[in-house]
């Protein structure tokens, strides 16, 4: 049978992602150190760059689409509420 995947969890992927950007070390020797491939750790590196304008998005954008996600879930609680209360005074 083949070798299984490893599946590195997000915090190490980061790190090692960060130091590829730091530039200390080339990528050999990081996918030596960290067992890893250096095209993985070149992906890794990319979407890290990538997403970094993420990080300093307004707040207050991410707030709207919270409320636009729990809006209707705050009109489902209500109206189950309501259907609630009918049924306790039915029975």
């Amino acid at each position: 049978m083949g070798k299984q995947r490893r599946k590195h969890t997000d915090e190490f992927k980061a790190k090692v992602a960060l130091e590829a950007i730091r530039g200390v070390h080339t990528m050999g020797e990081l996918s030596a150190r960290y067992k890893v491939h250096p095209t993985v750790i070149a992906q890794w590196k990319r979407k890290l760059v990538e997403g970094a304008a993420e990080v300093f998005q307004n707040r207050n954008g991410s707030t709207a689409k919270s409320e636009e996600l729990t809006g209707p879930l705050y009109e489902e609680i209500g109206r189950l509420k309501m259907e609630v209360d009918w049924l306790k005074k039915k029975l």
